[in-house]
């Protein structure tokens, strides 16, 4: 990896190692999202994420990668085919989402990022139907974009830019507890709901965390 943090990228080996730490740290978190997920949910956000990460661990394994999107999409792959339910199909489509129809790419650059999950947020936004403020991975993932694009508009690095979207992820977590949910078994709980905070969107904020110590980590041992 270059030295300097402006020129930071990622070829798809790294991406791949990248997103088996995210996985990681998805499974070590499974008590606290199942815990979050039991309050006002179905109980089994955590379990579902833990299946979805280590069948995308297998498949990543498995095969070499050039591309970041054979990355993006046998992650998310395997998340649809295992996960099932609400959460399979949309983060299935949280990685599937944002590579669709685009260009091969070798290198995984701040700007590509943003771009990536950009399109992730609409192919969400478009599937689910969800909004900010429905008390979904929305809440979490819309503003932790819009942090990559200030990023790339000032010209940050991949690190910088993933802070700022870490940190921008966990407001929105944190402002899910003020929402009525509209989705899922948390909506016939109406105002009962309020002061739980959403297990998707703690989701997206642990994933973007860990992209954020991954990149740390190897600027670090470089």
């Amino acid at each position: 990896m270059p030295n300097s943090l402006q020129e930071v990228q990622l070829n798809a080996v790294q991406v791949k190692e990248m997103f088996l730490y995210v996985g990681e740290k998805v499974r070590e978190n499974k008590p606290l999202l199942t815990k979050i997920d039991s309050a006002i949910g179905d109980g089994d956000h955590g379990i579902g994420m833990s299946v979805g990460f280590t069948k995308a661990e297998e498949g990543l394994r498995q095969k070499e990668f050039t591309t970041i999107n054979d990355v993006f999409k046998t992650i998310g792959m395997s998340m649809i085919s295992t996960m099932g339910g609400a959460s399979g199909v949309i983060f299935g489509t949280f990685f599937i989402g944002g590579v669709k129809g685009l260009d091969p790419q070798e290198v995984l650059t701040l700007p590509l990022l943003a771009q990536i999950l950009e399109g992730s947020v609409s192919s969400i936004k478009q599937r689910g139907k969800a909004e900010r403020g429905d008390k979904t991975m929305i809440d979490a993932l819309e503003p932790a974009v819009e942090g990559l694009k200030q990023s790339v508009i000032g010209n940050q690095s991949l690190l910088e830019g993933l802070k700022v979207a870490e940190s921008l992820a966990e407001k929105g977590v944190e402002q899910t507890k003020e929402y009525v949910a509209k989705f899922g078994r948390a909506k016939a709980l109406g105002e009962r709901a309020i002061g739980h905070q959403d297990a998707g969107a703690t989701t997206v904020w642990i994933m973007f965390t860990a992209m954020r110590e991954w990149v740390e980590n190897a600027i670090n041992q470089e």
